[in-house]
């Protein structure tokens, strides 16, 4: 969060906005203080202008009454400065607006000759005055007090909706396949943004060409090498006819053996630079149960030479909007995969479930199944299980992954009952797409 833009900018707004609100906020209390305080000295102004001789007597005494529903700090009082009473205040008091204590009270008075020597004073308790005067400031000052939070909020409800292109543009590139080498849209992107996408293209667009050559490198030598293995394959046929002794004739069987592990791994990685490049495929809703029957009847012979049960265990079918060779060629390869690993006598069933929005194929097998800490890296090239005696090349996982990856399906792999590998593999029904 240290180095959180977003964060940094709203604390930055948040303490801009913060700053010049107080310094608002004195300046208001400050003016409408002063406002106040000169309307109060006016209004004691406009009093003492009231004040004649013949008015000065009747003032003095309704001054001393007590006036119903006023506050009683705030009350004026008019008297003549030769009097005592009620203010006991110096004769020799200048003119005009001034200060003064009475008796430990402070007061605000204007003080006014009106000819010879009677003068006036129009006096006021500071007390009053000052609480009118701040409740007025205050009043001045309470909306911009309100106003900041809400501001405040605002700024972060703001900064969050800039910011949220380039959430929706790292969630894009986060959800996006291993494949997807597609360029980023920098439409709705601000405008300082813009060259960081174009930056982003242009490396994704590197990439892609680097793994388009090294795609076309691996099949192109696939290619290339089956050619002189299946004249080594031939060769070796017409080898097995001739006369050799035993010994040379287990060799000729060793020989055999590893060209035909050869071929296979070269038509694994000839349907993996395959499956990797197909970017265009047809999708079409394909039937499971179909793909099942060709599936099984390509590999029936492998299994019946291992006496393997091979066979589907549930009678619904569903439909999947996929491309269907994708599709034949995931399924063939886990079952492949398990006719491998499971040793004779053993079985194996295939089923498929729909469930509301989705559709499941099902694989379990009686082998010896995945340990936990390596179900992930079984889905790496050329990875093989430790320990495992089998024949094969290590492809047949990570081709299902490339497949499910691109076709939006997800792959699981768990425990079968009573012993065994469980593969699981959920698409998105055809009516889904």
């Amino acid at each position: 969060m240290t180095h959180s833009l977003q964060l940094k900018l709203s604390a930055w707004f948040a303490v801009l906005v913060a700053g010049i609100a107080m310094i608002a906020g004195i300046v208001a209390f400050e003016t409408a203080l002063h406002e106040a305080n000169e309307l109060q000295d006016g209004q004691l102004k406009q009093v003492a202008a009231l004040v004649t001789h013949r008015s000065l007597p009747v003032m003095e005494l309704a001054a001393l009454e007590n006036v119903p529903g006023a506050d009683r700090e705030s009350k004026l009082i008019v008297q003549s400065l030769s009097e005592r009473t009620p203010l006991a205040l110096a004769i020799n008091l200048p003119d005009g607006i001034q200060n003064a204590t009475v008796e430990g009270m402070s007061w605000r008075i204007f003080v006014k000759t009106l000819d010879g020597d009677t003068r006036v004073v129009v006096g006021q308790p500071t007390l009053g005055r000052d609480e009118i005067a701040r409740n007025s400031a205050l009043a001045t000052t309470m909306p911009l007090v309100i106003l900041v939070p809400v501001l405040l909020l605002v700024l972060g409800f703001v900064v969050r909706r800039m910011f949220r292109p380039l959430t929706t543009l790292a969630r894009d590139l986060d959800t996006r396949t291993d494949n997807d080498f597609s360029e980023l849209s920098g439409a709705a992107l601000p405008t300082e943004i813009v060259p960081f996408v174009v930056a982003i293209n242009r490396l994704l667009a590197r990439v892609a060409q680097s793994v388009a050559l090294q795609r076309r490198f691996v099949a192109d030598a696939a290619h290339e090498l089956r050619s002189p293995v299946t004249a080594l394959s031939l060769q070796a046929e017409r080898l097995a006819a001739s006369e050799m002794s035993s010994q040379a004739r287990d060799r000729l069987g060793s020989l055999r053996r590893g060209l035909a592990r050869t071929r296979a791994l070269l038509d694994q990685l000839l349907t993996l630079a395959r499956v990797q490049d197909q970017g265009n495929a047809q999708w079409m809703d394909v039937s499971m149960q179909r793909v099942f029957r060709q599936v099984l009847e390509e590999l029936m012979p492998l299994a019946e030479a291992k006496r393997i049960d091979l066979g589907v265990v549930s009678e619904v079918d569903a439909l999947v909007r996929v491309p269907e060779m994708d599709l034949r060629i995931l399924i063939r390869n886990l079952v492949d995969n398990a006719v491998r690993y499971t040793p004779a006598g053993g079985r194996i069933d295939l089923a498929v479930r729909e469930t509301g929005e989705r559709v499941q194929v099902q694989l379990d097998d009686t082998g010896p199944g995945i340990p936990w800490d390596e179900r992930e890296r079984v889905f790496d090239p050329f990875y093989r299980v430790l320990g495992s005696d089998e024949e094969g090349s290590g492809l047949g996982l990570s081709i299902v992954g490339t497949i499910a990856a691109r076709i939006g399906a997800t792959v699981e792999l768990g425990d079968a009952l009573p012993h065994g590998l469980r593969v699981s593999v959920t698409f998105a029904a055809a009516s889904q797409r």
